[in-house]
């Protein structure tokens, strides 16, 4: 896999999960990670002196993605820090699952104001400089549900549908200042979340998956790091799905 040293990488909701092994997994080839956390401040700071144990150098900033000012602090920040953004990897997302009979309007308006339009607010903020450099990497993480849909789930597929959409737009738009944008559609991933799930539940998915089993954060990571590399310059406005196999 490619090096990162002298890159910097944003990646929000960074200090759990999903996005804890991408900025790991980023440290450890090297770059600058900017880890943004909204809650649990003292893992966004264990996830820090790890990254700097690891040999990368990081910073965190605390900010709420759906707030538009809040977005471009933490771009800015960014860049007052380590002088450019090479890569931004939008990993911030929640659920408030219900059937649509029952889905009230602010179930609906969060999920789509953090996953879709905090998606919207941190590229529009990183677009002027990446065209300005001529060179960026946008990875924008969506779902399988996001191309399948999903029952007591409309508001999450609205929004990760809504990536989708997105994603192959800005690629359209900013391909020809060398900036490239992808998503990436994890299926069933191994996190609290998941953890979370009634055995009979976890059972039940499993059976979908050709594979056999969920997902890992290694999994998705291993992605982002490839299309954030120049082993994928050539690949933009892309879903790469990781999901076993299920669709």
């Amino acid at each position: 896999m490619s090096s990162f040293k002298g890159k910097t990488v944003v990646v929000t909701g960074g200090n759990i999960g999903i996005g804890k092994e991408i900025c790991i997994q980023f440290a450890m080839k090297g770059a600058n990670v900017v880890i943004n956390y909204l809650f649990d401040e003292n893992l966004a700071f264990d996830l820090l002196n790890h990254v700097e144990n690891l040999g990368g150098k990081g910073m965190i900033v605390k900010g709420d993605v759906s707030k538009f000012d809040e977005s471009k602090l933490i771009i800015d920040s960014a860049i007052n820090t380590f002088g450019k953004v090479d890569i931004l990897v939008n990993n911030s997302g929640i659920t408030r699952d219900n059937l649509m009979m029952r889905m009230s309007e602010e179930e609906f308006d969060s999920v789509i104001n953090v996953n879709l339009k905090g998606t919207w607010n941190m590229c529009k903020h990183v677009t002027r400089h990446m065209l300005k450099n001529r060179s960026g990497k946008i990875i924008n993480i969506a779902s399988v549900v996001g191309i399948m849909g999903n029952a007591g789930q409309a508001n999450y597929v609205a929004s990760k549908a809504g990536i989708i959409g997105l994603t192959k737009t800005l690629a359209k738009e900013f391909g020809a200042r060398g900036v490239t944008a992808n998503a990436i559609a994890p299926g069933f991933i191994q996190t609290k979340m998941t953890d979370g799930l009634p055995d009979d539940v976890k059972e039940n998915y499993t059976k979908q998956i050709p594979l056999q089993r969920f997902g890992t954060s290694t999994d998705i990571a291993n992605t982002v790091l490839f299309l954030a590399s120049e082993k994928a310059s050539y690949i933009t406005g892309q879903v790469i799905s990781v999901n076993g196999g299920m669709i």
